[in-house]
């Protein structure tokens, strides 16, 4: 037990370090020595399904970080259906703990919006009748073991077991939110003008609540989605959003902008309703993930591009 011991402790630092500074040397020690231990030769992938023993189930409950699971028959229909799947790591000295894990649908085309996707009285579809395979939550779930990467592991590899399964899955995709969307919108609306926001696009969203209620607002709030995950940087010059950062540096396209998409009252609060699809297409990971890397470039599709309106395109995304 003194793997799980140590994680634990880790837990315990980091909620110490904003009051004792001097932590930050340990810490330090933790990230270096973890990410030793849970390198990827030591990872062990393992599915979940309905006959996973409940405590673990239980874990994947309390653990899920995107979409709440609220019930025993909502953790069902994410795993029981011919047309769902998770997929988790554990390490073999925490056999009991899941470090990672990630809920996928399998459909026909790229989904749009969550909702349905998570829907009870849904009709499933035969898992081989499926064409695409959506990536809708990755949920880390040791806080102990935060700066430690397991998720870029973690998709690429069920990517490969989900096409050794399915062969005809051709497309794969996340149904991403956009956690730090409404936070800069609410900057940019504020300011006087914003260097990023057509005129037009700002004018519009000032008038409107959300969630966009017309034809004009969705389009002015995908214009303005565009503008962040194209145009907003961090100081280093990566993707403003986090979650936008961890797809890109996996190699990810982004390829679509939804809006509308998470109706719940955190996905409105967080993201305005807005979530991202990228694709994970095996034939230019590494490219993209070289381009991001090198020269913070972002893949994306001409769609996502377009919706970037003239007076912010001006600048290079």
């Amino acid at each position: 037990g003194g793997t799980a011991a140590l994680v634990r402790m880790r837990e315990d630092v980091l909620a110490a370090l904003a009051d004792d500074p001097d932590l930050k040397a340990l810490d330090s020690d933790f990230v270096h020595l973890f990410s030793s231990w849970f390198n990827r030769g030591f990872l062990v992938l393992r599915r979940i399904d309905w006959t996973t023993p409940a405590n673990i189930l239980a874990k994947i409950i309390r653990y899920e970080a995107v979409h709440t699971i609220r019930s025993w028959d909502d953790l069902r229909n994410r795993l029981e259906p011919t047309d769902r799947r998770c997929f988790a790591f554990f390490h073999p000295q925490m056999a009991d703990e899941p470090l990672v894990f990630v809920e996928v649908a399998l459909t026909r085309e790229i989904s749009g919006a969550i909702q349905p996707l998570l829907e009870i009285e849904r009709t499933p579809i035969a898992a081989g009748e499926a064409t695409t395979a959506v990536f809708y939550s990755i949920s880390n779930c040791q806080k102990g073991l935060k700066g430690v990467t397991f998720g870029n592991f973690l998709i690429k590899q069920v990517v490969e077991e989900l096409k050794c399964d399915l062969p005809a899955l051709k497309t794969f995709v996340t149904l991403s939110p956009a956690p730090g969307f409404m936070a800069w919108l609410t900057r940019e609306l504020d300011a006087p003008a914003s260097d990023l926001l057509a005129p037009e696009t700002a004018a519009l969203l000032r008038e409107r609540a959300l969630p966009a209620a017309d034809e004009d607002a969705r389009k002015a709030l995908a214009s303005a989605a565009a503008a962040y995950f194209l145009l907003a940087k961090t100081p280093s010059q990566r993707a403003a959003d986090p979650v936008a950062r961890f797809h890109l540096g996996n190699g990810a396209r982004l390829e679509r902008i939804n809006p509308d998409a998470d109706l719940s009252e955190n996905g409105l609060r967080r993201s305005g309703g807005v979530m991202v699809n990228y694709l994970y297409d095996p034939e230019t990971i590494e490219a993209n993930h070289e381009a991001y890397a090198n020269r913070g470039r972002i893949a994306a599709g001409p769609g996502v591009r377009q919706l970037l309106r003239t007076d912010a395109s001006r600048r290079t995304a």
